[in-house]
């Protein structure tokens, strides 16, 4: 069999630069791909960490007007990853977070920076790379929705197109007077072009032009059909039927090993659990918790927003820490949240701390220190977070949507007595229902042989990428013969 060349299109990349789980899947995927029969190139952005941490990066092409200056396109290779990286300073080269300012707001100019980078994956695309063309191009999200678009618009010879959707509620929509700057055709303002409610939608134009769409599991996949789960686009991905597949995000399990974790103080597996309990003192310790070993203790990593229920949990503040459990938090999001996890924590010392920010050794030794994770989100794509806690023995507690329902398998009674269950699920996703599931956790933690066991069967869950990689090489495989290539 032989092998295929993808380009994988993505705003940001692990461990180069990273906002969310997108970059954990543009950093894992490449490495995961290669046994499949796969060779994997990164095209990103110019960001000033991504340049400090290229090697060997020669110019491969050269673009002399991008959207307002000239570019190059280097190729080089970053922490084992191969890449091909667009070098655009009048783009990228700030500091910081690469959506936003200082002040907290969009960069004025994301439409331009993210269609410069769509515009160089099609110029790969279509051949203007010397000695490179790929067999398919793979855009990640609306950011990089805009290469299939002008694909489609060159009207010229080109590979097949994948766009995987990490997030339909990040959509990328922008006003219509930008349609000419942009670089698009009269002939594209219209529905079945990147028009979308009277602006240029970048995730639309990704959704209406891709060969494949592809999302980050079966059950959001389903969701996304909705007029609930759709926000809007429902009605596009309906029509686009079997075009349209969920394949589970996966994690990088060399990364995530509690065996051989250099960022938790005492490493474990299913022979040394016990271990766990020195990672447990050691969390309590870090966040100025009572060093209680029988206490329950609940992690959250999380970004501090609606959609991830962190409000449901904040109204369980008070029960929680009545019933002797204790809880930390690592995330940041919503002002009103923050502060709402700041005075929880000022008002039971000991039983609940947070951390605003993100701290990536700290959410190591959360997962495998924490007793039970809580994920409460309203709607989760796929989710990153609980696969780890499955990895390290921290009992998933999860709403029962997206990846969470495909992931976590409920420990209910029947479940339990078939030697099953790998956490605790509930739904709907509301207050009463949240408080429910923390109940059940608790009657769990009671048991300490069963919840050894639930323990024990979520270390065994297989959270790597070895099947989603098949499934991925294979839709490529099946893409490139569909277009005759193979």
């Amino acid at each position: 069999m032989s092998r295929l060349t993808v380009l994988s299109v993505a705003s940001e990349v692990f461990p180069l630069v990273k906002t969310g789980g997108l970059a954990d899947v543009a950093g894992a995927l490449p490495r995961a791909l290669a046994p499949e029969g796969v060779d994997m190139t990164t095209l990103v952005p110019g960001y000033p960490a991504v340049m400090r941490a290229l090697e060997h990066g020669g110019s491969v092409l050269a673009v002399a007007d991008l959207f307002g200056g000239p570019a190059r396109v280097l190729s080089g290779t970053a922490e084992g990853l191969a890449l091909l990286v667009v070098d655009a300073p009048h783009l990228f080269d700030r500091p910081g977070n690469p959506y936003v300012g200082p002040d907290g707001r969009d960069w004025p100019d994301n439409p331009f920076r993210f269609a410069a980078l769509a515009r160089v994956a099609a110029m790969i695309g279509l051949g203007d790379l010397p000695g490179w063309r790929p067999d398919v191009i793979h855009a990640h999200d609306w950011q990089t929705g805009l290469t299939a678009a002008y694909l489609a618009y060159a009207d010229r010879p080109r590979p097949g197109t994948v766009i995987t959707v990490h997030n339909l509620a990040f959509q990328g929509q922008f006003g219509p007077e930008l349609l000419g700057p942009l670089g698009l055709p009269p002939e594209a303002w219209s529905v079945a072009g990147v028009e979308y409610y009277g602006q240029i939608g970048f995730l639309k134009a990704g959704l209406q032009f891709s060969d494949r769409i592809t999302t980050v599991s079966p059950s959001y996949a389903a969701e996304i059909r909705t007029p609930a789960g759709g926000m809007g686009l429902d009605g596009l991905i309906r029509a686009r039927g079997a075009d349209v597949a969920g394949i589970l995000n996966g994690i990088d399990d060399t990364v995530w090993d509690p065996a051989a974790d250099p960022l938790i103080p005492a490493p474990f597996d299913l022979k040394t659990l016990k271990r766990r309990g020195d990672d447990k003192k050691a969390l309590q310790t870090r966040f100025g918790l009572a060093a209680d070993p029988d206490a329950l203790l609940y992690g959250v990593i999380s970004r501090l927003s609606w959609q991830k229920g962190l409000d449901l949990l904040l109204g369980e503040i008070g029960t929680l820490a009545a019933s002797g459990a204790q809880l930390v938090l690592l995330g940041s999001g919503e002002p009103a949240l923050e502060r709402g996890f700041l005075e929880a924590a000022a008002a039971h010392p000991g039983r609940i701390a947070c951390r605003i920010g993100y701290d990536e050794p700290l959410a190591h030794l959360i997962q495998a220190g924490s007793d039970a994770l809580i994920v409460p989100s309203r709607f989760e794509p796929c989710g990153l977070t609980q696969l780890c806690a499955l990895r390290y023995g921290a009992v998933p507690v999860v709403a029962r949507v997206g990846g969470l329902a495909d992931t976590i398998v409920d420990a209910n009674e029947m479940a339990r007595a078939a030697g099953a269950g790998t956490g605790i699920q509930f739904s709907p996703v509301t207050a009463e229902m949240l408080a429910g599931a923390l109940i059940r956790t608790a009657d769990l933690w009671r048991d300490r042989d069963a919840w050894t066991r639930l323990q024990r069967n979520a270390m065994k869950t297989d959270v790597s990428w070895r099947r989603p990689a098949a499934r991925y090489a294979g839709l490529y495989r099946d893409l490139v013969a569909a277009r005759g290539g193979g």
